[in-house]
């Protein structure tokens, strides 16, 4: 009996051992760098326990504005200082006197401190390059001057950019096998998703130190300062915004109260993006838990009158647009009489600036009679549908696309409702299906300003290495499929001129800008309500300025509000006169054309 429990015990205790070294070659050997069911990276986990670092520098890639400012982080020279100094006597004295401050408070940060740290942080002292030289001179261990890189508290066009963060599943689904950290930062929206490939980092730079238990030195006192050490990495990608104009036109969106909705504006000549402002503002300590991270301007909205910019289009080169025929705008869409706007009998040039329903409802159902898929092809010609961002082959990279975020619009979403006369009308003042985003209609008003000719928009101008030259330019590129005829465009720059200048125009209020402008105006119902029977509508202006010579395509939108409230004519109108004042460095006073 006795033989048979020792036998036993015996027996529990090698399969106990042998369960542990099972769990040791687990920890050690198999399972090293995705432990449990969090996946953790035990070798990093390891290295973490032995040192201490300062990360000076991410190693992803940066953005730059048109002119090189940078957009999305900001360098600064501060003072690092290391934990270990608690416990060594260190010419506090010198360094405080060099950056102009009391030996107390350096002494004080660093006797409160477990790791190493800018000195100030969050608010880090900023030294001149003279400070961080005689600093460096020093040569006191653990104490440095060095460039840091931080994020920008408030990043300008937030949502075109995008945000980044931690995601190892996706890491590896994006880039498999490829050599890289394991917390290794991606682009998750915006231009950091679509140029992720171009900026992810291939090493961080650092000041690092190892220590025992205890948080000493376990090497003596030097510190490393690990990098990349490659002068072509991180890359810069140059955008096309302008720092300036995106920043006037972000405070001018705030200001005007626009909590959902935002603004484009596009260089007309190279067809790119000089701001972008998408509202609600991003929540960065909570990014996907709303929908602040959205980008509203690429995102498709119910249009409204907008749309029936396309629909004069097909209606003049279907030679519907006679100005001998009047049209009732006493009457509804669906022939009942007008309530609110009385506008008797109007011609087609009447009608469209004062935005009758009647008439494009009216004309809509007979382009329909001619041919179903006739407001799809005009819509297609001035680019608001199929999408506009930039695309081609970079590199490996084929069909590349800029804008990866970005819906393309619609008109119709069945052929049942293409070829109903109904739905026809509907869609001809831009309800029923009909989808765009504000820089589809910002890029329809482009193309009507350069006469008709189609160009792919871009937020990206090029690629650039670390020491300034360049990997690759995205070149000004034509959109696909047919377009307007130069006399179709001209007729429509009249159309939405007659906006502004026609005293019961819907752009009447735009007559005493500094810029002469064009455009339309829309009010889309969105078939949501508020308190149960308060209808919702998308408010639209879309136009371009100068008229004479165009230069830039406005778009303005504040989506999800009451219909006697949230107007962006005002809006658009101070944008202009903010545009005018950025150009001439005065008041924005009295019209001018160029």
């Amino acid at each position: 009996m006795r033989k048979k429990r020792m036998v036993v015990s015996i027996s529990i205790c090698i399969a106990a051992f042998g369960l542990l070294m099972l769990r040791l070659a687990q920890l050690q050997l198999f399972d090293t760098e995705s432990f449990s069911k969090h996946e953790i990276n035990l070798i990093e986990a390891s290295v973490k326990q032995r040192s201490q670092e300062m990360v000076v520098d991410n190693g992803r890639g940066n953005f730059l504005d048109r002119k090189g400012d940078p957009l999305s982080f900001e360098t600064s020279s501060v003072l690092v200082l290391f934990p270990f100094l608690k416990k060594m006597d260190w010419e506090a004295d010198n360094v405080a006197r060099t950056i102009g401050v009391s030996a107390y408070s350096l002494k004080n940060a660093v006797e409160k401190s477990k790791e190493p740290f800018a000195f100030g942080d969050p608010d880090p002292v900023i030294l001149t390059k003279s400070q961080m030289e005689t600093i460096n001179e020093m040569e006191i261990p653990g104490v440095f001057a060095v460039e840091r890189k931080y994020p920008m508290e408030k990043v300008p066009a937030a949502q075109l950019l995008g945000i980044i963060g931690e995601n190892e599943t996706l890491m590896r689904s994006r880039y498999g096998d490829k050599d890289l950290l394991p917390r290794t930062l991606i682009g998750l929206s915006g231009l950091e998703k679509s140029f992720d490939e171009f900026l992810v980092a291939e090493g961080k730079s650092k000041l690092v130190y190892h220590v025992d238990g205890e948080g000493a030195p376990l090497f003596g006192i030097n510190v490393k300062y690990i990098d990349p050490a490659n002068p072509f990495y991180p890359i810069n990608l140059q955008t096309s915004i302008d720092k300036d104009l995106q920043m006037l036109l972000e405070e001018k969106v705030d200001q005007h109260k626009i909590n959902r909705g935002g603004v484009v504006l596009l260089d007309i000549e190279t067809n790119s993006i000089l701001a972008m402002v998408s509202r609600p503002v991003i929540d960065r300590k909570k990014p996907f838990n709303d929908e602040g991270t959205e980008n509203m301007m690429v995102k498709q909205h119910i249009p409204g009158s907008v749309f029936k910019t396309v629909v004069a289009a097909a209606a003049i080169d279907q030679g519907l647009d006679d100005p001998a025929r009047e049209f009732d705008c006493s009457k509804t869409i669906s022939g009942a009489p007008d309530l609110k706007y009385d506008y008797g009998m109007l011609n087609f040039n009447d009608s469209f600036a004062v935005s009758c329903n009647r008439t494009f409802g009216e004309v809509a159902r007979e382009l329909q009679e001619q041919d179903p898929n006739i407001l799809e092809k005009y819509a297609e010609k001035l680019s608001i549908t199929g999408g506009v961002g930039w695309k081609g082959d970079i590199f490996h990279l084929e069909d590349f696309s800029q804008i990866q975020d970005e819906e393309k619009g619609r008109v119709f979403l069945s052929d049942e409702a293409r070829k109903d006369k109904n739905f026809a009308a509907l869609s001809g003042i831009g309800q029923h299906e009909v989808r765009v985003s504000p820089l589809a209609v910002a890029n329809m008003m482009a193309t009507i300003a350069r006469g008709g000719e189609k160009d792919m928009v871009r937020a990206v101008l090029s690629i650039q290495y670390q020491n300034g030259a360049e990997m690759t330019a995205f070149p000004k590129q034509k959109l696909e499929g047919e377009k307007l005829s130069p006399f179709t465009a001209m007729k429509l720059q009249k159309l939405l001129r007659e906006v502004v200048v026609n005293e019961q125009g819907t752009g009447r209020w735009f007559k005493d800008l500094p810029y002469a402008v064009a455009g339309k105006s829309g009010t889309a119902e969105t078939g949501v309500y508020k308190d149960g029977d308060k209808q919702l509508h998308n408010k639209w202006f879309a136009g371009y300025f100068p008229y004479e010579k165009p230069k830039y395509a406005l778009v303005t939108v504040n989506l999800g509000v009451l219909e006697n409230e949230g107007g962006v004519n005002p809006l658009f109108a101070d944008i202009v006169k903010e545009v005018y004042a950025f150009n001439h460095g005065t008041s924005a006073e009295g019209p001018e054309n160029n």
